[in-house]
């Protein structure tokens, strides 16, 4: 992909050296995610933040990731407070909207809009969620925190084996995962959800056809293989169609006892929150919120040099941030309450 000036819209636009890409700025913006450096290399640049659906993580995220580098963040939350209950369209709308900004961060509940607000921007669209479809960003977030949890286990990513647990149907984040999971060499997929809610059968094809194997579960295996990481979603109940979800049951409760069951001592675990804590959601327990295996935590804190190289890159200025560096002078958290 050709990030400057362009568009990020589906993880279909990347290649495995284009993750390379990312993840390379990523590690040289971590001392200013950390806040052990400030740059101010898009100072005078403005992002807009349009989440017309709720958000609280990824609207923060892409804000604090931008004001980082100097720029300026306008936002509006919400279908009922844009001009779109008014009857205005997508088009006119992204029109307006991309005259007041340098570049965008769109989330809309239905599939496919982000690319319709991109065809009438004046400026470059960067996907933040569109409905069941696609969360490229979240998707290279994983992917650069499972890298470096994997580093620090001495081992590559390559011939992994990732375990996908929940709503796999309408879960967004597992779409554009498994499918940048794929560009890479060897990987086993194991796939476990209720029969209503199975992972879509285009995205299990897209695996296979490139050579890696996926492996269907409705319940817990009782002798499984060991897996590397375990990847949770919440039901996401927002996008249900009616279906009513039986057989959601303890086996898709990701508790301590689980995770040593398929995980052991090595794994590392994963969700893209928020996680449901309704009685009876058996979705990521707190149990393991102590468990030096439980990644989720450092895992939203990577969003935040993911999205900085994001607009760097898109806008142009990825060779010049160690030469805007400064130190940092106020009290911020020490590297060890932060990811590594």
């Amino acid at each position: 992909m050709e990030f400057l000036g362009n568009h990020l819209l589906s993880v279909d636009q990347l290649n495995r050296d284009d993750i390379a890409k990312v993840t390379e700025v990523a590690r040289r913006l971590a001392p200013v995610a950390r806040r052990d450096k400030i740059t101010r290399v898009l100072e005078g640049a403005v992002l807009m933040n349009l989440f017309l659906e709720a958000s609280t993580r990824t609207r923060l995220s892409f804000g604090a990731a931008f004001s980082r580098l100097g720029g300026s963040v306008q936002e509006t939350v919400g279908l009922t407070f844009s001009s779109m209950a008014k009857g205005e369209s997508i088009a006119d709308t992204a029109r307006v909207i991309s005259g007041y900004a340098d570049i965008m961060a769109v989330r809309h509940p239905d599939a496919g809009s982000v690319a319709q607000f991109a065809q009438a921007s004046l400026v470059p669209v960067i996907n933040a969620g569109d409905g069941a479809a696609e969360h490229p960003t979240q998707a290279l977030l994983d992917i650069f925190t499972i890298e470096e949890e994997f580093a620090v286990r001495g081992k590559g990513l390559d011939g992994a084996h990732i375990l996908f647990v929940g709503d796999l149907k309408y879960g967004r984040t597992v779409h554009s995962l498994m499918k940048l999971l794929s560009l890479f060499d060897h990987m086993t997929f194991s796939l476990l959800a209720p029969d209503l809610l199975r992972m879509p059968t285009s995205i299990i094809e897209y695996a296979e056809a490139r050579g890696h194997k996926v492996i269907e579960f409705n319940q817990i295996p009782n002798e499984p293989d060991t897996v590397d990481v375990i990847y949770t979603t919440r039901i996401q109940r927002e996008r249900l169609q009616g279906e009513q979800i039986e057989g959601y049951s303890q086996d898709f409760h990701v508790n301590r006892l689980f995770v040593d069951h398929l995980g052991g001592p090595g794994a590392i675990v994963m969700h893209p929150l928020p996680r449901d804590a309704t009685a009876g959601s058996n979705d990521l327990s707190t149990d393991l919120d102590h468990d030096p295996r439980l990644a989720i935590f450092r895992q939203t804190d990577r969003g935040i040099p993911i999205r900085m190289a994001l607009f760097c890159l898109i806008l142009g200025v990825a060779d010049s941030i160690e030469s805007t560096f400064q130190d940092a002078d106020w009290h911020r958290p020490t590297p060890e309450t932060m990811w590594p």
